[in-house]
């Protein structure tokens, strides 16, 4: 069959963009050694934990094959409200207030189709995931970027938000712990900015999907310490502090009006999020939480392994990260752009990382993920090190 013809494509495809995550990941497809570090996607390196798949694979040869309500089972509704309840002090009825969803990706969207109108604004704090920004255009809407200053350290700047405000603001995202910088928000400011939302009639969507892995301070939803939660819409999945990527099992918790929206969203998409994936969330979330905190405790190390090394390399800095899996990397010393370096030390080095231009960051970076090995860290930091010698003496 010909691959091309002359019919048209809708202005939505037309001007989607490929994420540039994905983008270098298929760049290095193009790689001729075989000695490859990718430190590009932000995905443990772990299995999902046994006891999880064992729940999962006993489920679906006892029946759970078959579609579910459309805001998912009301069992893992009920734990997902009770894990909120306990862990992030926060009230969400399970019936009416909890959609169970296809990953965090589609609760998010389901979040913005329910908020966004066609011309309203959402306000993003960058460095920030570009996928929102597709998000947003899906729903008709309009991104606006507020560059967080790196002298501090890419710190939640709640004047700078605040300003941004306007009567079309439907809504603003909060992700933190922050991808691609790691860095844990200030309470004070993420306060200062739901109130203004509040205020103006906005929506504050918490991006928690890296809440499980805050490493200093206390591990809580944005939802639990601030003075509207009403106006907050929680965005979570088992994809990250379980190790459950390829699960896709997420859920969107928010006021009774947004759910309903989001669960006919729900039919008219997906009818439901997988059984079988619902059923080792239930395991994921009520079970053995072991192998779960070790997980995170070797996350841990693994910053402090990266952190150290950077501290030690001449010319490059970077946040500390508090959170998440990710270390923001300063190349600014080096010549180019932060995708020219990307693709430098790709292709004559083996490293793959993400350039920060990708994710709106001002300035010089890179992304390195620290979800893999020592091992691979140690090979990739070393290279990254190589690259340094070589292009600054």
């Amino acid at each position: 069959m010909n691959s091309t013809n002359n019919l048209p494509l809708s202005r939505l495809a037309l001007s989607s963009k490929s994420s540039p995550i994905r983008e270098m990941a298929n760049l290095a497809s193009q790689y001729e050694g075989d000695d490859l570090v990718s430190l590009a996607i932000g995905e443990p390196d772990f299995t999902t934990p046994s006891h999880i798949i064992e729940a999962a694979a006993n489920a679906a040869k006892g029946g759970a094959t078959h579609y579910t309500q459309n805001a998912g089972f009301l069992e893992l509704r009920e734990a997902i409200s009770q894990k909120m309840l306990s862990e992030n002090k926060a009230i969400f009825d399970p019936v009416s207030e909890i959609v169970v969803t296809n990953g965090a990706m589609q609760a998010l969207c389901f979040a913005l189709l329910a908020t966004v109108d066609p011309g309203s604004e959402v306000l993003f704090p960058t460095p920030c995931w570009p996928n929102y920004f597709s998000q947003v255009q899906l729903a008709g809407g309009k991104s606006i970027l507020v560059k967080l200053p790196q002298s501090n350290g890419f710190q939640l700047d709640s004047d700078l938000l605040i300003k941004s405000i306007t009567k079309d603001t439907a809504a603003i995202v909060l992700n933190s712990p922050n991808n691609p910088t790691g860095v844990v928000y200030n309470r004070k400011a993420i306060n200062e900015v739901v109130t203004a939302a509040a205020d103006n009639n906005a929506y504050v969507i918490a991006d928690d999907v890296y809440e499980g892995l805050i490493y200093e301070g206390d591990a809580d939803s944005i939802v639990s310490y601030v003075d509207h939660p009403e106006n907050i819409l929680v965005v979570n999945s088992c994809s990250k502090k379980y190790a459950m990527t390829g699960w896709r099992l997420g859920w969107l918790a928010g006021n009774k009006d947004i759910i309903a929206a989001a669960t006919k969203l729900h039919q008219s998409t997906t009818s439901s999020a997988s059984s079988v994936s619902q059923m080792a969330a239930l395991e994921a979330i009520t079970g053995d939480q072991v192998p779960i905190n070790a997980m995170k405790k070797e996350f841990q190390s693994r910053r402090d392994y990266v952190v150290n090394r950077i501290e030690k390399m001449q010319s490059v800095s970077c946040p500390k990260p508090n959170g998440a899996i990710y270390a923001f990397l300063d190349v600014g010393s080096l010549d180019g752009s932060d995708s020219d370096i990307a693709k430098r030390l790709l292709m004559d080095y083996g490293v793959v990382t993400v350039p920060g231009s990708g994710f709106e960051a001002e300035g010089s970076f890179l992304r390195i993920s620290t979800a893999t090995s020592i091992e691979q860290l140690k090979l990739g930091l070393d290279r990254i090190e190589q690259m340094l010698e070589n292009e600054l003496n």
